[in-house]
């Protein structure tokens, strides 16, 4: 039986982390959402990926988790069951840009992972594509104002 590996992305923003055997935080990674060209798009478009790599960190930390993975599915009996989950705050752009990342990098180690992304159909929660969140937020800005 071959090792069973499930990769999840996910959003920090829609509720408690997967159980997983390895969670990675990705929200240090520069983020899409606030490129306005960027925004509407996702971690599957070659654009937000090149963007998302083209931070300082990436490619040590894609290194690293990469390894980290490796060294669990090559350090474990060839029946290890394996779960790794990605998160940014809207599970959109970099958790699944790192997910799918992953995927191809343990593919290519001859591994079969499943891969899910929890989130990726769900809309931006910053109010910016939400007219009533933005009418809250706007009521709340006026509630506060002050007369001069």
């Amino acid at each position: 039986m071959a090792a069973a590996v499930r990769i999840m992305s996910f959003a920090y923003s829609r509720g408690a982390v997967p159980e997983a055997d390895l969670v990675a935080d990705m929200r240090f990674l520069r983020n899409p959402h606030w490129q306005e060209g960027l925004r509407h798009l996702t971690g599957l478009d070659p654009q937000v990926g090149a963007y998302i790599a083209g931070d300082a960190a990436y490619a040590e930390a894609m290194a690293a988790l990469e390894a980290r993975l490796l060294a669990l599915l090559d350090g474990g009996a060839k029946d290890a069951h394996v779960r790794a989950a990605f998160g940014c705050t809207g599970g959109r752009h970099r958790s699944v840009h790192v997910a799918e990342q992953i995927a191809a990098r343990l593919r290519a180690a001859g591994f079969s992972p499943n891969l899910v992304h929890r989130d990726l159909a769900a809309p931006p929660r910053d109010g910016i594509d939400d007219p009533q969140r933005r009418q809250t937020q706007d009521q709340k800005r006026t509630a506060f104002k002050v007369d001069e």
